[in-house]
């Protein structure tokens, strides 16, 4: 089994989604040992001389003032989290909570928070033994970080809450005893590291980028694919018009595109077509897929900082003798970017949509009316359009970004808030659409292809074309096509075995 070290500098977005999904093991890199016991030292110091530190011996938020003795540091660590675990809702998948945990615990690797190794060790115990806390998903406005659901994690660690183990809801108590991991009594500053940083939707973030990114190489291999059943030209592709706009995403998905449909037959067949231009949806998929990928480029950018960066509150600096509270749990860059992803994906949903209403209508495709093989006795395609529609109709509310909005917090100390957190987990659904849409354009395209036999589409359309057949036969008469739409997404995700390279 692969093991990920981490050390709050150098974890990838891939290596999240490993350990998220493929259960990779995670362990504390040896260089962070020395980082974290010399932070979690100078903690103990302040503790000792009983000077005045927000976060270690003050209350929290607008109690800021509050100071607590040093019999109650225990106590007050103890009550943070019991008060804050507040959030509501359905709860976040296995997945989503492990790549939670695991950029808290790497970013307390960084040694800058003042935990117990102790501490992080018990994270990376829950990871790799599979202790997954139940994090209900609503009630985090994006700063003082992700409080509320964070909270869940922390509960857990101290034996209390409830977790999923071995499959079974049960207290926290009992996940960590079946686990063979000791809970913990949190000490001073070691619940608000805890709970203060945007771990939460990041993590979203990332396991939703890293699904993205591969829906947008499947969008130029479903867009060729309608391409050619809609005897549709792939001159607008042409690298002459690609570099009078350098936009590298365009770039990259003209010669995707080029390359999916070199030597196809049906192209070479229809290129006395009178048709002068195709629809937007057609020849502008470099435009618009380009700008897709591009976005995306920046959200990554984002991320590979974020997973990185130390969010907790207040940072701890032992080499230059200063405890400093700032504002990096404060997600905005997070919720600008993830905003951003699902506006993007949303195009990508978008333009499929319209290539599949041009594929089912005759006037455009030439092909059979909602490609039924006897249209009036059988209804083909007309529903997958209008479940398409649909889904792109949904994620079109589902885009208004989430980072525009703010409502003050705490008594007005927390007056400004990102809800980065909304922005994730409304970029999760639309992406979630948006693999519903292509997976349906697969279908589709798939079904024109098969109306223009003989003739064979090219060289990369021919491959996707192939194995879509041999997983789900041509539709010849109305039957239940849920069960297609499944088996299309499994191909997708395994991404086929095709390349966008010949």
């Amino acid at each position: 089994m692969k093991t990920v070290s981490i050390d709050g500098e150098n974890l990838t977005l891939e290596q999240a989604e490993e350990v998220a999904f493929a259960k990779a093991a995670v362990r504390i890199h040896p260089k962070a040992i020395a980082k974290i016991n010399k932070c979690r030292k100078y903690v103990e110091k302040i503790v000792d001389t009983e000077k005045i530190v927000y976060g270690i011996n003050t209350g929290f938020g607008n109690l800021c003032r509050e100071r607590i003795s040093k019999k109650d540091i225990e106590k007050l660590q103890e009550n943070l989290v019991l008060s804050h675990a507040l959030s509501v809702g359905p709860v976040f998948c296995e997945e989503e909570v492990r790549a939670m945990m695991l950029l808290r615990a790497n970013v307390l690797a960084k040694g800058c928070s003042g935990v117990r190794l102790q501490l992080i060790q018990t994270l990376v115990d829950m990871i790799n033994k599979g202790v997954h806390p139940m994090i209900p998903e609503k009630g985090s406005v994006g700063a003082s970080g992700d409080l509320a659901p964070l909270a869940f994690i922390a509960l857990v660690t101290m034996g209390k809450g409830w977790a999923f183990y071995e499959g079974k809801l049960m207290e926290g108590r009992r996940a960590l005893k079946n686990a063979r991991i000791r809970s913990l009594k949190l000490g001073a500053k070691e619940g608000l590291a805890l709970i203060n940083g945007t771990c939460v939707m990041t993590g979203l973030g990332v396991l939703s980028l890293l699904k993205a990114e591969r829906l947008a190489e499947l969008a130029d291999m479903a867009g060729a694919a309608s391409l050619e059943a809609a005897l549709c030209t792939p001159d607008a592709f042409d690298k002459n018009i690609q570099k009078v706009r350098k936009y590298k995403g365009q770039r990259e998905v003209a010669r995707n595109l080029i390359n999916l449909t070199r030597q196809s037959q049906i192209r070479e067949f229809h290129k006395a077509c009178p048709k002068v231009q195709d629809p937007y949806s057609f020849r502008c998929m470099p435009q618009v897929h380009g700008a897709v990928r591009d976005a995306l480029s920046y959200v990554r950018s984002v991320l590979d900082v974020e997973i990185n960066s130390a969010t907790d509150n207040p940072l701890i600096f032992p080499d230059e003798d200063k405890v400093i509270s700032g504002g990096n749990f404060h997600g905005e860059p997070v919720a600008l970017a993830l905003d951003f992803l699902g506006i993007a994906c949303s195009e990508l949903a978008s333009i499929s949509e319209r290539r599949i209403a041009a594929l089912i209508n005759p006037e455009i495709s030439d092909l059979p009316a909602f490609l039924a093989k006897d249209p009036g006795l059988n209804s083909g395609f007309m529903m997958g359009q209008t479940v398409a529609a649909s889904l792109v109709s949904e994620n079109k509310s589902l885009s208004h970004p989430a980072s525009v909005d703010s409502i003050p917090t705490s008594n007005n100390q927390e007056d400004h808030v990102s809800m980065g957190t909304i922005a994730a987990r409304k970029a999760r659904e639309i992406i979630n659409n948006a693999e519903e849409v292509l997976a349906i354009e697969f279908l589709a395209a798939a079904q024109g292809i098969d109306f223009r036999a003989p003739l064979k589409p090219g060289i990369g359309t021919g491959r996707i074309h192939r194995q879509i057949r041999k997983a789900i036969p041509r539709v010849t008469k109305d039957r239940l096509m849920v069960g297609d739409l499944v088996k299309m997404k499994g191909l997708m995700r395994r991404r086929f075995s095709a390349s966008s390279k010949p």
